[in-house]
């Protein structure tokens, strides 16, 4: 069970930090934290056996559904555009 809370954590920690780098650097013209999300997951899949490759896995699900709807669109160096800045969303 505290695994489960522990991993439940680390997604949850990966999904504020994409929230707030897509707030607060989202107007940059810098990759997509999908894409990192994606990196981190290719790493972590490959070190599935050691705990860290666990981590990897989980923080880069966390990065990729903060930031679902532009890797659905593939957008990878575009600024977003946001009007409204909102935390608790997926983009």
């Amino acid at each position: 069970m505290l695994k489960f809370i522990i991993y439940v954590s680390v997604i949850f920690f990966s999904y504020a930090i994409g929230r707030i780098t897509h707030i607060y650097a989202g107007h940059w013209n810098t990759p997509h934290h999908w894409i990192y999300g994606i990196i981190a997951l290719v790493v972590g899949i490959i070190f599935y056996k050691k705990n860290w490759g666990i981590y990897l896995i989980l923080f880069g699900l966390g990065l990729i559904i903060s930031d679902f709807k532009d890797m659905l669109s593939l957008k990878f160096f575009d600024p977003d555009n946001m009007r409204i800045k909102k935390f608790w969303t997926v983009d």
